[in-house]
């Protein structure tokens, strides 16, 4: 298997074979998954994608599903990401703003970006669990239950969040697509992804790199090839940043030195007691080095392409 190659799904270019893993964040399966790397764009993709075992893969307890804690690392998260939510909306022109976010689950992270702005008019949410749909209409959001690849609307949204959501899908050009046409001439859209060029990504590469999110992290890019996901569409970078990415540090090391027990103990490694407090350490570690080489994080904004 370690000499085997395949097609890179974004630019056909040969992909040689990168490493071999299962579930260790959730245990939700003991199969064993092969990722390749593209010898040109940098893509990081799953070689046969569960594209029909969501159910499993994503089970109840899943992150995204349940209110977030209210840990220190949680709250310096948020904080920072409503910091830049604010600034972005902040040169959205219009007296009237409307806002979807794809995977946004309960609606955590839109309670507080629809407090940033008062010209915000709607928020809406498109997810695939069913018991987040009470939770957002309770929380004064719209909620469409249904994966992005099926999702259709005629309504325009002024900014449209993927955060952690690119990644998980079979065809991320399909989506790139798909967004543009429900994102106005004025709208903007944040991606927020891992950043397979990381020095944990190498460093972990043998035993358990926490951005594979295994197998639930599909494609995974790099800086190269995002600009080549985003090249035949109507939308282009306008900025790219890096951030932090101290939970894929604190999966790898917990993976590495706890590998045994974890499968005993088979609860959310989420849920881990070291958990909040490896990743403030390495978070910190991130803030400090982010200022001089790129981390395992990547934040994207695009808007339309215009005419030059």
């Amino acid at each position: 298997m370690m000499h085997q190659t395949v097609s890179c799904p974004l630019c056909k270019s040969q992909a040689n074979w990168w490493c071999k893993q299962t579930d260790w964040e959730y245990f939700t399966t003991e199969e064993y998954f092969n990722y390749f790397k593209c010898t040109h764009c940098e893509l990081l993709f799953i070689g046969l994608p569960p594209v029909n075992q969501l159910s499993t893969i994503y089970p109840p307890s899943y992150y995204s599903f349940v209110a977030p804690d209210k840990s220190i690392v949680f709250k310096i998260k948020e904080y920072l990401d409503v910091r830049l939510f604010r600034k972005i909306i902040k040169n959205i022109p219009g007296d009237s703003l409307n806002i979807l976010d794809i995977g946004g689950g309960g609606g955590w992270l839109l309670n507080n970006i629809k407090h940033t702005d008062k010209r915000i008019a709607s928020t809406a949410i498109v997810d695939i669990d069913p018991q987040c749909a009470d939770i957002a209409a309770q929380n004064g959001h719209t909620y469409y239950l249904s994966r992005i690849e099926t999702f259709n609307t005629d309504r325009k949204f002024d900014l449209i969040v993927l955060l952690n959501l690119i990644e998980h899908v079979d065809n991320p050009q399909q989506i790139i697509q798909k967004i543009g046409t429900f994102l106005s001439p004025k709208g903007c859209v944040i991606i927020k992804t891992p950043n397979c060029e990381s020095w944990d990504a190498r460093l972990f590469k043998k035993y358990y790199w926490g951005g594979l999110h295994c197998p639930r992290h599909w494609n995974i890019f790099s800086k190269k090839s995002l600009h080549l996901l985003t090249g035949n569409s109507q939308l282009e970078i306008s900025k790219l940043l890096y951030t932090q990415g101290a939970p894929f540090w604190t999966y790898s090391l917990l993976v590495l030195l706890k590998g045994n027990r974890l499968k005993k103990d088979k609860r959310p490694l989420i849920n881990h007691p070291l958990f909040p407090f490896i990743s403030a350490c390495f978070a910190v570690f991130d803030f400090i080095r982010g200022a001089f080489v790129p981390t395992s994080q990547m934040f994207i904004l695009l808007k339309h392409k215009r005419d030059h």
